[in-house]
């Protein structure tokens, strides 16, 4: 798992500029390769160097503007990628599904003692984890 806050991530709507920085940038991890050389540097330079976009044009030679277009265009592609792709979703939603798993697990052995309330435990961990097997194939 990436070391990202993906129960923040999940909830995007409305979403404060560093979360939306954090889901930009992760974007970037996961389909930055399919952007061209130019756009992966200014949007690691500005969503994971938090540089503006005078320093990115300074350090890539171009201006402002040239900056902002290549930031503004990789980002619509990486968007767009996830939308078709759903990785960074599905992602998220195995990360919330294996946290409600541990969850469980930790509560089953808390109450270890009763039997009848270990094997609906179980019976509720063994049902979580099949359904997350069945989404990992």
């Amino acid at each position: 798992m990436l070391g990202y806050d993906l129960h923040a991530l999940k909830r995007r709507g409305g979403e404060s500029v560093p979360q939306d920085r954090v889901y930009r940038s992760m974007l970037l991890d996961f389909y930055g390769e399919l952007l061209t050389p130019r756009q992966r540097e200014c949007c690691d330079l500005y969503y994971n160097e938090d540089l503006s976009l005078s320093e990115i044009a300074e350090a890539c030679g171009i201006s402002r503007q040239g900056a902002w277009d290549h930031i503004r265009r990789a980002t619509a592609a990486l968007e767009e990628t996830e939308e078709k792709t759903g990785l960074i979703r599905r992602q998220m939603e195995t990360a919330e599904r294996l946290r409600r798993l541990k969850e469980k697990l930790e509560l089953l052995a808390e109450r270890c003692a009763s039997d009848a309330e270990l094997t609906a435990l179980l019976r509720e961990a063994e049902a979580e984890l099949g359904g997350l097997l069945k989404t990992e194939d």
